[in-house]
């Protein structure tokens, strides 16, 4: 069993869930020329990045990354898209990303899990929690059919369902502190040590509520690849 990983810039790699997921794992660098593939493997993660999710001329191989996206939905592909990979999900959907009417979002922000979520194979359990943020464009309006999981004050559409097995995320799991230091020190973002030290001093509430996230994505991709059993 292997993932497919779309990585959209070095800043902003898989972090915690190399770690976690406990699988294989391809990571696939189209901003070194690496092919966005046509189909992923046994699951798909794609990560965030800088560029918004319609900048196709800043980011040329974004096209393919929503084909890739809108295939792994349509074959209920294991799929988690993060910040721009939630995006470029949506997009690729029939839903709608605009930049955000309420200004940037960073730092240690709350989110909330909606009815759905106690449900959900992924978010179940979560409740109220902090995640990593770090995105100026919002999701708007969802693909049809998604389910809607988690909100936040800021921007309500945090976290929703597409089809059997596709997850988008706006916050980032993966991003440890020093991924999320790496992102302010490149900015000229103001406050941006006070941000750093509430992620790290936060990172043991972290880790305790998006592993269990990370550990059950990996267990979907298990149970999606294993044969069927044999009839007697």
């Amino acid at each position: 069993m292997r993932i497919t990983v779309i990585e959209h810039e070095a800043e902003a790699g898989l972090g915690y869930l190399a770690g976690w997921l406990r699988l294989e794992y391809d990571v696939v660098r189209p901003y070194l020329g690496d092919e966005v593939p046509e189909r992923a493997a046994d699951g798909l993660i794609v990560l965030g990045g800088a560029a918004a999710a319609w900048e196709d001329e800043r980011s040329p191989w974004q096209p393919a990354t929503r084909d890739l996206l809108r295939r792994a939905v349509e074959e209920s592909t294991p799929t988690l898209a993060v910040c721009l990979g939630a995006q470029l999900l949506t997009m690729a959907c029939g839903g709608t990303v605009e930049r955000g009417a309420n200004g940037l979002e960073v730092g240690l922000r709350e989110v909330v899990a909606l009815p759905a979520a106690a449900s959900d194979r992924l978010l179940s359990g979560v409740g109220t929690a902090v995640a990593v943020q770090y995105h100026e464009d919002a999701i708007t309006r969802l693909p049809e059919g998604a389910v809607p999981l988690m909100t936040g004050s800021q921007y309500p559409n945090q976290a929703y369902r597409l089809g059997e097995a596709a997850w988008a995320v706006q916050f980032h799991p993966e991003a440890t502190p020093d991924i999320f230091a790496s992102w302010t020190a490149s900015s000229d973002l103001e406050g941006a040590a006070d941000l750093d030290a509430e992620v790290k001093a936060a990172e043991d509430r972290l880790t305790g509520t998006w592993r269990p996230v990370a550990e059950a994505f990996a267990n979907v991709i298990r149970d999606r690849a294993a044969p069927a059993p044999r009839p007697r």
